[in-house]
């Protein structure tokens, strides 16, 4: 009795389940955001099954025959869901088209690639373990191409795609591009002001919570009692990830990505929402002089050939900053660590106000809260003690007080005269450490402004989104624009209802899957002559369905 246990231990049935098994419970833990541990009582009660139900040895046995199971290739692109979900939290296809397009070079995500490789020999083990198993069990063959359809049916991947599909005979693909109101300034105030526009990646608002996060959010927390912090800053679908987020805030649009409307599907993008005007176009407009900084490189998704194509002076990345370090090993996998970053930022405010030639612009981008761990800079680590290499409470507390000092150090140098101070989360953090806390409940974004006729302690809520920062910044700049709108955003300064507030998330994110003709609108330039048509089509389709146009539309004109 002792050595047969272990010899049918050693049979090829229960090492299939076993791998079957495990597969199975980490993608339902990591996909239903359940602890790690879940995985072992799902994979006990998966063996139990096997046992009970004699999978890979029936008691009416048929001779094994060498096929190929139909799930397979779903089985790999559940494999792909699960690599994603685990990596970022939020799965966008949107996300994924983008970047395959405007090019995924020097990014910061090497960490990554062991767990690519550990996710490959897990799918090679999986599929091999359940090959076996349909050749050797009948009723499994049986079942097998039912499975292959229940794969592709439930996977999230196919559903979007599958959405994006009948977008495409949609019949009509344009609600939102008829709300979209060009950004016009129809009045500029006498004396603009300076912009200091800094996103702090991932930040969101949700680390504010006490009672889930600690003090983590604190320093943030200061500084918006200094000015006027604006709650309910929701996530719209092609929001959620750094490009996305700064052009819905920029340009007040989600960012539809170019797909095929693209003209050579085998290079990079060239432009980046070439058909539409943001907020640098406008401010180059009034003569403002305009500078982007980040520590990560400016060829990754295209961030270089935004700010280019939209009224920057200056861009400045990795490439051009690390020469500049006094330490040149001081870097991450990314990039330039926020505390070097922000030393530069502040000399190139310096050197915008030496010049005295006009108003002056300048956004950063920081990475010190990147998923899925961060990238605390050493001045926090002096200040907040070892980090563990894993907390991302340790990298949200970082990042927020190098902001605080940053405002702080250039506010006493008295470089923030005549300035507005905007700070917001390009978006929502992905897969992170205290990810079970931050889906407890609902989250928004960071939105506040600070200085230039910003009186200090307002506090509004509002359902909204990023898309509404862009007609905001503008009127707490003093700029009149038409009916307070800009893009799809509304100003929250004003009482005019958002479309968050009409429509919400949910409705907002079908319209967008139907959506065609505001994508047509943000890649105009890069669409082939056979689609221009079909694009003045809809463009013609639009006025008409204007003219009958009643709610948000009526209300429009309105304060």
């Amino acid at each position: 009795m002792q050595l047969a246990n272990p010899n049918r231990l050693k049979h090829p049935r229960w090492w299939s389940l076993l791998v079957i098994g495990a597969c199975l419970g980490y993608a339902i833990a990591t996909v239903a955001v359940l602890p790690l541990w879940s995985v072992i009582p799902i994979t006990g009660l998966w063996l139990g099954l096997g046992w009970l139900l004699r999978w890979g040895k029936p008691a009416t046995r048929r001779p094994p025959r060498r096929v190929w199971p139909w799930s397979l290739v779903p089985l790999c692109l559940w494999g792909v869901y699960v690599y994603l979900a685990e990596s970022f939290g939020i799965v966008e296809i949107g996300a994924i088209f983008f970047h395959l397009q405007a090019g995924i070079a020097e990014h910061g995500g090497s960490s990554r690639i062991l767990a690519a490789v550990l996710y490959t020999l897990a799918m090679l083990a999986l599929l091999a373990a359940y090959t076996w198993l349909v050749r050797r069990d009948h009723r499994w063959r049986l079942i097998d191409r039912l499975l292959a359809l229940v794969l592709i049916a439930s996977n999230p991947l196919f559903y979007s795609m599958g959405q994006r599909s009948a977008a495409i005979v949609t019949d009509d693909g344009a609600w939102l591009d008829r709300r979209y109101v060009t950004p016009t300034i129809q009045q500029a105030p006498e004396s603009p002001p300076n912009l200091l526009l800094l996103y702090l990646e991932s930040m969101e608002r949700t680390y504010a919570d006490r009672q889930r996060f600690g003090d983590a959010y604190a320093f943030l927390d200061a500084l918006g009692r200094r000015g006027h912090v604006f709650e309910g800053i929701r996530q719209l679908e092609n929001t959620g990830w750094t490009m996305a987020g700064m052009i819905a805030s920029q340009c007040g649009t989600p960012l539809m990505p170019a797909g095929l409307l693209h003209d050579n599907q085998f290079e990079p993008l060239g432009r980046v929402v070439p058909g539409i005007r943001c907020l640098g176009d406008l401010l180059d407009e009034q003569g403002y002089r305009l500078s982007f900084l980040g520590g990560a490189s400016t060829e990754f998704a295209g961030k270089g050939i935004f700010y280019e194509d939209h009224g920057f002076d200056r861009v400045m990345g990795r490439a051009s900053l690390e020469p500049r370090l006094a330490e040149p090993d001081y870097v991450n996998d990314w990039g330039l660590f926020d505390d070097s970053v922000y030393e530069f930022t502040a000399s190139e405010i310096r050197r915008l106000e030496a010049e005295d030639a006009g108003p002056w612009g300048v956004v950063n981008l920081s990475l010190t809260a990147h998923a899925p761990r961060g990238y605390p800079a050493r001045a926090c680590r002096k200040r907040q003690g070892e980090f563990d290499g894993e907390d991302i409470l340790y990298s949200v507390e970082c990042s927020a007080w190098l902001a605080f000092d940053l405002i702080d150090r250039l506010d006493n140098e008295g470089l923030l005269e005549n300035t507005l101070v905007v700070i917001a989360s390009d978006h929502l953090t992905m897969r992170v450490s205290a990810w079970e806390q931050l889906v407890a409940g609902e989250r928004d974004n960071t939105f506040m402004l600070l200085g230039q006729g910003i009186e200090a302690g307002q506090r509004t809520h509002r359902e909204a989104a990023t898309i509404d920062l862009f007609p905001t910044i503008l009127e707490a700049m003093g700029y009149t624009i038409e009916r307070h709108r800009a893009g799809l955003g509304v100003s929250l300064l004003s009482a005019q209802p958002t479309l968050v507030e009409q429509h919400g998330l949910t409705d907002l994110a079908a319209r967008m899957h139907e959506e065609t003709a505001l994508q047509q609108r943000l890649w105009e330039g890069l669409i082939p002559e056979g689609r221009q048509q079909g694009s003045s089509q809809a463009a013609s389709r639009q006025i008409l369905d204007a003219l009958g146009n009643t709610a948000d539309e009526a209300n429009s004109g309105k304060d």
